[in-house]
């Protein structure tokens, strides 16, 4: 077989592994709409301010925030907890000395985050549309839509292969992850918008992070005006991604820490 149909078959097993864990599945996919539901019950259906004198319905802008969230808690969240549970557990050790290669093991786990996060997405954008009346985004605007998130997708699933690096243990997985990640879903506007009111230090260390460009490009992305769409952001993204691939590659343990 070669490499590739290799691959494929692995993302097969990965996915099959998945969705025989239901709890775990049902927590995937339930986590961002539970928080679009309590976000916009908390905040009511009031406006918010997403730009000088530009305000929006709160509910419009969490269904796209909460679609970013989703695709990171796939391709970041649960990459990184689930391979070092693996790598604790000896998996990644047996399925090293076997014949499939390194990396398409790897890919084949950033292949099945890939899936996981479209149909989150999917799931989000319609549970929107269907509840707070969201526009689904169509023509150019969705490809720009679609673009952000598989780029997106990636990156963020490089960086979980690389954060299983400083993590000593399965134990320890995720209140590291947590804590590498939900900062920044503050700081970058994911769970409330960063306002221009908003200190300096806050927009200025959201800037640096791959999670406010994600954020603000997959909001222009969904709803294009008043959000203006950059492919710098997406280039922040990418950039990000390529570190995290290169971390990985070079620090990356198949082996149990001790």
């Amino acid at each position: 077989m070669s490499d590739l149909g290799l691959t494929l078959r692995q993302v097969r097993f990965t996915n099959k592994a998945f969705w025989r864990n239901p709890a775990s599945a049902f927590f995937t996919f339930a986590f961002p709409l539970m928080f679009l539901v309590i976000f916009t019950s908390l905040l009511g259906s009031g406006k918010t301010e997403v730009l000088p004198g530009v305000f929006i319905k709160q509910s419009t802008y969490y269904v796209a925030s909460m679609a970013a969230f989703a695709v990171i808690t796939a391709c970041y969240t649960n990459v990184a907890i689930s391979v070092t549970f693996n790598r604790d557990a000896g998996i990644l050790k047996r399925t090293r000395g076997t014949p499939l290669p390194s990396w398409a093991y790897l890919a084949a786990r950033v292949i099945h985050a890939l899936i996981v996060a479209v149909i989150l997405v999917a799931i989000t954008v319609a549970f929107g549309a269907a509840f707070y009346q969201a526009d689904i985004p169509s023509g150019v605007q969705l490809l720009k839509f679609l673009a952000v998130l598989g780029v997106g997708a990636m990156s963020f699933a490089a960086l979980g292969l690389a954060v299983t690096s400083i993590i000593p243990n399965a134990d320890a997985s995720p209140p590291i992850v947590n804590a590498t990640i939900l900062p920044l879903l503050f700081l970058s506007g994911t769970f409330f918008p960063v306002s221009v009111h908003s200190p300096a230090w806050v927009r200025q260390t959201g800037r640096i992070f791959p999670v406010k460009h994600f954020t603000d490009a997959m909001l222009a992305g969904f709803y294009g005006k008043p959000f203006t769409f950059e492919w710098s952001d997406v280039l922040v993204i990418a950039v990000w991604g390529l570190v995290g691939l290169a971390l990985a590659a070079r620090f990356f343990s198949w082996e149990p820490r001790r």
